[in-house]
């Protein structure tokens, strides 16, 4: 089942819809906003790498805000237990049994901020609910319910007493992208309006979660032409090749790729994805999967050098996808 062009234009017009009341709090950064939409409703999590006080929290309250949704901020640090994320089993004397007392994974969008400095054992706590939605706590089975969203975070230049995050782990990641510093416009616009303390507060709700779970469906059910998934398979194959890359595009990252170029092609009113989804969603998807060896920093070589040098060696197809 394919969806159908006036779906494709509720898609859009409820997509624009969100973005514009998110884009109340988080000024100027649409396109940042738009990608953490797509993660949401494709049904992933994001990894946000950027310096502190570019609006990390703002953009995640403003998302839960949007979405008739809880949040949570749970700030990792070296002592933080996995319990202290997931939640704990608890003795009721009274009652005489054990209850279960959830932690604050148990949102619609968690912030997860400077993942990094939690060590491994609390960063796998992460893992299981972010690949199958639940927390297992003595051998139960928590479900943390739909919509939701992981917004983990990276600071870019603190590295010292930090745990770096394992390859394993980055893929489960969605996309990786950054908020980054405000242009002159939005900043003056900020200033002007300084005694606006908390910007995601004037945010309100413009959709519920049922109206997530239909949009995530419809998103499922956009064309993708044997052509696209074709492209997707030559450009994992050759990010395995490029020079300087210890670690290319796994199977999991052909998967998001396709998924998101499905929600990112609905949210254009279309029914079908083009290879210009593939190009523009290209650094979010690979930044963080394609791994570097140790020679590329020697040779001036990034991860976004790479992704481009990729892009221009893989011909995308040439026919008219959708037609």
């Amino acid at each position: 089942m394919t969806i159908s062009t006036e779906q494709a234009e509720w898609f859009k017009s409820t997509f624009d819809q969100l973005t514009d009341n998110m884009e109340k709090a988080v000024l100027g950064k649409r396109h940042v906003v738009r990608l953490a939409l797509t993660c949401l409703l494709s049904e992933g999590h994001v990894l946000l790498e950027d310096f502190p006080g570019t609006g990390k929290t703002m953009l995640a309250r403003a998302l839960a805000n949007t979405v008739q949704g809880s949040h949570a901020r749970i700030q990792f640090t070296p002592d933080l237990l996995p319990s202290d994320v997931t939640g704990v089993t608890v003795y009721d004397q009274h009652k005489g049994t054990f209850e279960f007392h959830p932690g604050p994974i148990f949102h619609t969008i968690v912030l997860a901020d400077e993942i990094n400095r939690a060590s491994p054992k609390t960063q796998s706590a992460l893992l299981e609910v972010m690949e199958e939605g639940r927390v297992t706590v003595d051998g139960v089975a928590h479900p943390v319910g739909r919509p939701f969203l992981v917004i983990a975070t990276q600071n870019p230049i603190e590295q010292a007493g930090t745990y770096r995050l394992p390859e394993a782990q980055l893929d489960r990641f969605l996309m990786k992208t950054s908020v980054g510093y405000p242009d002159r416009q939005a900043t003056v616009e900020l200033l002007n309006n300084a005694a606006v303390r908390d910007r995601a507060a004037l945010v309100t709700p413009v959709i519920t979660a049922a109206t997530i779970a239909q949009m995530s469906g419809l998103a499922d059910d956009v064309y993708v032409d044997p052509a696209v998934i074709g492209y997707v398979a030559e450009l994992a194959e050759e990010s395995r090749r490029q020079p300087h890359v210890k670690l290319g595009l796994s199977a999991r990252g052909c998967l998001a790729f396709v998924r998101v170029a499905k929600t990112w092609a609905a949210a254009d009113g279309r029914d079908h994805v083009v290879p210009d989804d593939i190009k523009d969603l290209a650094e979010p998807v690979l930044s963080h999967r394609v791994l570097l060896d140790a020679e590329a920093q020697f040779s001036g070589i990034d991860v976004q050098t790479v992704i481009s040098r990729l892009l221009d060696s893989v011909a995308p197809p040439t026919d008219r996808i959708g037609a």
